[in-house]
């Protein structure tokens, strides 16, 4: 039997996973043959300390990291170079305090994570790929949509202490990207809600792993198909 009778429907969602996960595969065949090229790299950890250096003692300490965000991803091409291209979903700590968590999060092709607070203030920079955001706030008991933003590559973006958003890696393709919260990302109290009845519950960390899980599993899955 020839692979389209083997395949009988194919999903445009499993399409674009399947295609995302062969241009993965076809980078990766690439580096292979082509000789290395001499490319600036982005150091994480001296990063990192200079995030902390700029966070500490800061009045505005979210605008001060900032600073040193943008500067950073005015080359997000360094900071792929330096932090490898990504091969598959994920939450990565590369810093984490009582006042500042550093987070690489890698987001599997069309990948969706509920709406969700942080209770502190954040920054979100992007290295490569996209990430649709979805803002949202308290209506009666309820939530109700407020906004919604597209962050691309190179981008630096605040987000307020009080925000409520969803992510959607809109594109068949891993996206990157650095997190920094002003705490400690992995032990502050917060809600998200259900992404079908919005129905508010406790976040919980390993409900979100699971969900990075489920998403390589279909974009694997689909590469597999092809």
């Amino acid at each position: 039997m020839d692979r389209k009778e083997s395949r009988p429907h194919v999903t445009r969602r499993t399409a674009l996973i399947g295609a995302a996960a062969a241009v993965v595969a076809g980078h990766a065949s690439a580096k292979d043959e082509q000789p290395t090229r001499r490319m600036q790299r982005f150091d994480a950890e001296r990063f990192i300390e200079e995030c902390k250096r700029a966070a500490m003692g800061a009045s505005d300490a979210q605008g001060a990291v900032q600073e040193v965000m943008a500067r950073a991803f005015s080359d997000p091409r360094a900071v792929l170079a330096g932090l490898d291209e990504p091969q598959k979903g994920g939450i990565r700590s590369l810093y984490r305090s009582s006042d500042l968590t550093i987070l690489n999060i890698v987001w599997s092709p069309l990948m969706q994570l509920m709406p969700h607070e942080h209770n502190m203030w954040s920054l979100i920079g992007i290295y490569t790929g996209r990430e649709d955001n979805i803002f949202w706030k308290r209506d009666g008991g309820r939530l109700s949509a407020a906004g919604a933003t597209a962050l691309a590559a190179g981008g630096v973006t605040p987000l307020p202490r009080d925000v409520i958003h969803s992510v959607t890696n809109p594109v068949a393709k891993l996206t990157g990207a650095i997190h920094i919260y002003g705490g400690d990302f992995f032990a502050t109290p917060r809600s998200e809600w259900d992404p079908e009845t919005l129905a508010e519950r406790p976040w919980d960390i390993q409900r979100a792993v699971r969900i990075f899980e489920e998403s390589n599993e279909r974009f694997f899955a689909a590469a597999k198909c092809r």
